[in-house]
C-alpha cells in the first residue's frame, strides 16, 4: 500500500517500516489481516470492516494488542476515572485522540474516556462532574487546575433510510447509546477508533487502526466518500491530522476528499471557522494550507487566497514563508497567537493587494472580507479588527504610528507587521516573549494610562 504526504505535495510514497515508537507493542489475538486497497472500495457504504471473530452474542471481538506505557504518559486524573467506573460494574477506556497520540510517542493535549454507563450513573459516581449537552449529553469530570476529563457512553453509528442512495448524506441525527465496538465504528478515521483498556494494558481494536497507525497514514473508517457526505467537516479534520501528526493520507482518502470538497458548503458555518482556526493553531498550518490549495479544498472554503496562490509567479512562496513563521512562533511559544493576528497572517498577502492603490484602504479590506465573513461566519470583533490592521499596516511599516499606537489594537497590528517582516527576510525572527498579543487579546494588551498628580492648592502667604 502507499500513502501521500503532504510534506511533499502529495506525492507518492512507499510503506514505512513500523514506528520505533510501536516496538513495544505485542499482539494478544491474531495478527489482523492486512486489508488491500481494492479490498476496501468493496466496503458496504455505512457499514464496519468486516473482522473475522466473533463473540457468543454475536458481536464482532476486537483485535488485542498488549501495550505497557511509561509510568507518566497517562493521566493519573483520567486513570482514576476509567478505574472507579470499572470498579462500577461498568466498560470504560480511553479513547480517541489520547490513545493514537501514546502509540505514535506524542504527549496527548487531554485524555477522554467512553463508558457503557450512561451520564445520569457516570454523575452519581462523581461528585465533582456536570452533565453536558442537549443533543447528546456527555459528562465533564472536574479535577484541579481547570482540568476536565470528558466522559461519554457509548453511541452507534448513525442509520441510514431508503435514500441513503441520493447525494444527502448527512448525519442530523447521531445521539442513540449503544456498545463499544458501535462506538468504534462511529467515529471517522481508524487511527481515532482504538480502545484502551488500562485493567490489562490492551488496545482493543475494531477498526483496523493499529495498522494505519504503523503505517502513519490517515484512512477513514468505511467507505471515505460517504464519510466525508456524512460530515464534510471530516475532510478538513483529515488535513489536520496529516499536517500535525506528519501522517500521510491514503490514496482513496485523498482522492475522496478531492471529489466531496464541495460537500463543505453544506457544513455548519461556525464549525468551518472553527476548523479553519484549528489548522492555524496547530503549529502546522503551512503543511495543512498546503494540502488544502493541492486539493481543492481552499477552492472551497477561501477562494479569495486560493486565486492569489494561483496567480503568484513560481519563485513568489511569500504565503508559505508567513505561515511557517506563525509556526515557528507557536512552536517556540507553545501556545497560539492571538486569532485576530492568525486571521490577519492568513488573508494578509491577497488583502494587502486588493488595498493597494485604493484610496480608502479600509472600504478595500472591508470589500474582500465580506464573502469571507458570510461563507465562513467570522466574528465581527476578528473581522473588523483585521480590517483596520491590514489598512493601518503602511502607516505602522513608515513608522508613522500617532495617535494609533495607545489604542488597544496596536499590539496585534504591531505583531503582524513583525512577523511578515521576519517571515520576508526584511528583519531578524522575534523571540517568543517578544510577542505582545501571542497568547492574549487585544484588550488585555492594551497599555495601561498614566494617572495625573494633582497639584496640592497653594495657600495664602506661602
Amino acid at each position: 500500500m502507499v500513502s501521500r504526504s503532504p510534506a511533499k505535495g502529495g506525492a507518492l510514497a512507499p510503506d514505512e517500516p513500523v514506528s520505533p515508537e510501536l516496538s513495544h507493542v505485542s499482539r494478544r489475538a491474531k495478527p489482523p489481516r492486512e486489508v488491500r486497497a481494492e479490498e476496501r472500495d468493496e466496503v458496504e457504504l455505512d457499514s464496519a470492516p468486516e473482522l473475522p471473530r466473533f463473540g457468543r452474542d454475536g458481536a464482532p471481538e476486537p483485535q488485542q494488542y498488549s501495550v505497557e506505557f511509561e509510568e507518566g504518559r497517562i493521566d493519573p486524573d483520567a486513570a482514576k476515572v476509567v478505574k472507579r467506573l470499572t470498579r462500577g460494574g461498568y466498560e470504560a477506556y480511553l479513547v480517541g485522540g489520547a490513545v493514537r497520540d501514546l502509540l505514535i510517542g506524542r504527549s496527548p493535549k487531554d485524555f477522554d474516556v467512553a463508558t457503557s454507563a450512561r451520564p445520569d450513573d457516570v454523575r452519581r459516581l462523581f461528585r465533582n462532574s456536570r452533565i453536558i449537552g442537549r443533543r447528546f449529553r456527555l459528562v465533564h469530570v472536574l479535577f484541579g487546575g481547570g482540568k476536565v476529563i470528558e466522559t461519554a457512553t457509548f453511541r452507534r453509528p448513525p442509520e441510514h433510510d431508503e435514500q441513503r442512495e441520493s447525494e444527502d448524506l448527512l448525519i442530523r441525527n447521531d445521539n442513540v447509546f449503544g456498545e463499544a465496538h458501535q462506538d468504534a465504528y462511529r467515529r471517522d478515521f481508524t487511527i481515532n477508533g482504538l480502545f484502551y483498556d488500562l485493567e490489562h494494558n490492551l488496545v482493543l481494536d475494531w477498526v483496523g487502526g493499529m495498522a494505519d497507525v504503523e503505517r502513519r497514514a490517515v484512512h477513514t473508517i468505511g467507505n471515505p466518500v460517504v464519510r466525508f457526505q456524512e460530515d464534510p467537516v471530516r475532510i478538513l479534520r483529515a488535513i489536520k491530522f496529516a499536517a500535525q501528526l506528519d501522517l500521510g493520507i491514503t490514496p482513496e482518502v485523498y482522492e475522496a476528499i478531492v471529489q466531496c470538497r464541495s460537500a463543505l458548503r453544506k457544513a455548519a458555518r461556525p464549525r468551518l471557522f472553527e476548523e479553519v482556526l484549528r489548522l492555524l493553531r496547530s503549529g502546522a498550518s503551512r503543511r495543512a494550507f498546503w494540502l488544502a490549495w493541492e486539493t481543492g479544498v481552499l477552492d472551497v472554503l477561501l477562494p479569495e487566497l486560493s486565486t492569489y496562490l494561483a496567480d503568484l509567479s513560481e519563485d513568489d512562496n511569500s504565503v508559505w514563508r508567513i505561515l511557517q513563521e506563525v509556526d515557528r512562533t507557536t512552536l517556540d511559544r507553545k501556545s497560539p497567537l492571538d486569532d485576530t493576528v492568525l486571521w490577519a497572517m492568513l488573508l494578509l498577502e491577497p488583502m494587502r493587494e486588493a488595498c493597494s492603490g485604493e484610496k480608502d484602504r479600509v472600504e478595500a479590506a472591508y470589500a474582500f472580507l465580506e464573502p469571507i465573513v458570510d461563507r465562513l461566519n467570522v466574528p465581527r470583533r476578528i473581522a473588523d479588527a483585521v480590517r483596520r490592521i491590514v489598512a493601518l499596516m503602511p502607516r505602522v511599516e513608515a513608522g508613522r504610528t500617532g495617535r494609533f499606537a495607545r489604542t488597544n489594537l496596536y499590539p496585534a497590528l504591531r505583531d503582524v507587521v513583525e512577523l511578515r517582516a521576519a517571515a520576508l527576510g526584511e528583519r531578524e525572527p522575534m523571540e517568543a516573549g517578544e510577542l505582545s498579543a501571542a497568547g492574549t487579546s487585544a484588550a488585555e494588551a492594551k497599555p495601561a494610562r498614566k494617572r495625573r498628580r494633582r497639584r496640592k492648592p497653594r495657600l495664602d502667604g506661602a
